[in-house]
């Protein structure tokens, strides 16, 4: 089921999630509904609070669609490693068509339940890193803008609060 995208300045998008303690049915049909949701919104990376639910989860497909092998779901996960900086343009289905350079980790390991509650590690480069490091800030409740200097972040809030104005948000 496709839910629609919550966008900022929704309280929910700021505010840490609760972690994940019923591996179930339920679960995994959210996470269907995380996909269908950010293949509908034509996102590579959608965490739980973008679609209202205050849960630490995230799913990830930098194929988008492409080759099943890349669908990746992350949940209550946790960055172990960072290494290098990469800075590079990000964009955020909760804050459409705003797009910003951001500072990130090069490479990222992650620790994480799968849908069965099943730890693993998983290893990320470049993009793959970068949404990791993004979606988990989701989880978090930290926006990309968050990221960049208070100019950049003041530009980008008054856009959005144009936006908002002419209704176009």
């Amino acid at each position: 089921m496709i839910r629609p995208i919550v966008k900022y300045p929704d309280p929910i998008l700021e505010r840490p999630t609760e972690r994940v303690t019923e591996f179930n049915d339920e679960l995994r049909q959210l996470v269907n509904d995380m996909f269908e949701s950010m293949y509908d919104a034509k996102g590579i990376g959608l965490a739980a609070p973008q679609i209202g639910v205050s849960k630490r989860i995230t799913v990830i497909d930098l194929s988008f669609k492409e080759d099943p092998e890349d669908k990746i779901v992350l949940i209550n996960p946790e960055i172990i490693h960072r290494e290098g900086k990469q800075h590079e343009e990000e964009g955020c289905l909760s804050l459409p068509d705003i797009r910003e350079k951001v500072t990130r980790a090069a490479k990222v390991t992650v620790k994480a339940q799968d849908v069965n509650g099943e730890w693993f590690e998983i290893d990320g480069e470049e993009l793959l890193a970068r949404a990791f490091q993004h979606e988990i800030d989701h989880l978090d409740g930290v926006l990309f803008f968050r990221r960049v200097s208070a100019l950049k972040r003041d530009l980008m809030l008054r856009r959005i609060r144009k936006l908002q104005r002419a209704g176009d948000w």
